[in-house]
């Protein structure tokens, strides 16, 4: 509970000073601050408007932006030494771990497709075998980055009637997360050799996927959810209700769905260490096989992964405080800052309608600090 007080306070220290934004004689004039009303101050000045922009628009693109490395080559005698790291990695780590992922992947396919063809008639041998098979796969993926993750809590178990939903920086973190148990994960369709292992490899683990702009998937998807927490011999669903990658220092809201379940919700919280790499993926930038092109090349990906406690809907709670509540316990874990913001918009403009009332919003809240 003191971890989530905290969160809050630095949440709040996090908050600009609105003051700071409005002009001098709008706070000190002859008006007392407690006479000023909503159509006050929306129309106190193109000041306000301006900082009210440049506030919301700070406040949800650096949930999105990728933190640059400070250099430290920066005299004669480190400079040397970077070179040297920079020829141990590309030139000795680089081509040994891509010796590794391609040895994993003809391995892989040794085992995966006279089990995918020849056990048609054995579904469930079938599927043992091939969840053993893409647990391992996955190891591998995390052995070609020096991937050192620490996992805390108790592993994963197989039983109906549960969904656990993390945090999300990055593909990897299925990855990760899918090396110590074979979830059937909820994600975005993507095209290119990601798609084909997608359809060829993920579904035979129960994996779902959708687009965000169809809305019939969205429908799709929340039957087969339903259907896929009730069945004893499933594998563990994983969902990461952000709906988007974010850069690991923020939380963005939480969507519903995996909280109207009627299940048990499992949370996960992954934090990354930035000492040696920074696991974010801004997807709009960079390609996935850049990005692990950029791993692959590091000295290491570091990571916490800690299994919390089960939540189950409280009395009288609805959907969306009860994602709020699990929300909390997982930016309080990995000590991630909370932001209001939806994560579609990094997709999606948001309409009129609705940027007009998150101004409204903004005034309603300049006014309350005015008022104390």
């Amino acid at each position: 509970m003191a971890g989530i007080e905290s969160t809050s306070a630095e949440i709040d220290l996090d908050r600009p000073n609105i003051e700071e934004y409005l002009p001098t004689d709008s706070i000190h004039g002859r008006d007392s601050p407690k006479n000023l009303h909503l159509r006050d101050l929306l129309d106190i000045s193109p000041t306000l408007t301006e900082a009210a922009g440049a506030i919301v628009d700070d406040s949800f693109t650096r949930c999105f932006k990728s933190n640059s490395p400070e250099p430290w080559n920066w005299n004669i005698y480190l400079f040397p030494l970077w070179c040297l790291g920079v020829v141990v990695r590309y030139g000795i780590l680089f081509p040994l771990r891509l010796f590794t992922l391609l040895l994993g992947w003809i391995i892989f396919w040794a085992g995966f497709f006279p089990a995918h063809i020849l056990l048609k008639g054995q579904d469930k041998l079938r599927r043992k075998i091939e969840r053993k098979l893409v647990e391992m796969m996955c190891s591998v993926f995390v052995a070609s980055w020096t991937g050192v993750v620490k996992y805390h809590g108790p592993r994963p178990s197989m039983r109906p009637h549960q969904v656990f939903v993390a945090n999300h920086t990055s593909m990897i973190d299925f990855i990760i997360l899918e090396q110590m148990t074979a979830f059937a994960v909820i994600m975005q369709k993507h095209p290119g050799w990601v798609g084909f292992i997608q359809k060829t490899i993920l579904e035979s683990v129960g994996c779902i996927w959708f687009n965000r702009t169809e809305v019939k998937d969205r429908e799709i998807v929340a039957r087969k959810l339903r259907e896929h927490v009730q069945g004893v011999d499933n594998n563990p669903l994983l969902i990461f209700p952000e709906g988007t990658c974010v850069n690991n220092q923020y939380t963005v809201m939480f969507k519903k769905g995996a909280f109207e379940l009627g299940c048990a919700v499992c949370p996960i919280a992954i934090k990354y260490n930035k000492i040696f790499v920074d696991a974010f993926w801004n997807s709009k930038k960079q390609s996935f096989t850049m990005h692990l092109l950029r791993l692959m090349t590091s000295w290491a990906v570091v990571c916490d992964v800690w299994y919390l406690e089960p939540q189950y809907l409280q009395p009288g709670e609805t959907a969306i405080e009860f994602a709020e509540r699990v929300r909390d316990m997982i930016a309080a874990r990995a000590g991630l800052k909370k932001v209001p913001w939806d994560g579609y918009l990094k997709y999606f403009r948001p309409s009129p309608k609705l940027t007009e009332k998150k101004q409204q919003i903004f005034a309603e809240d300049v006014l309350r600090r005015l008022e104390k």
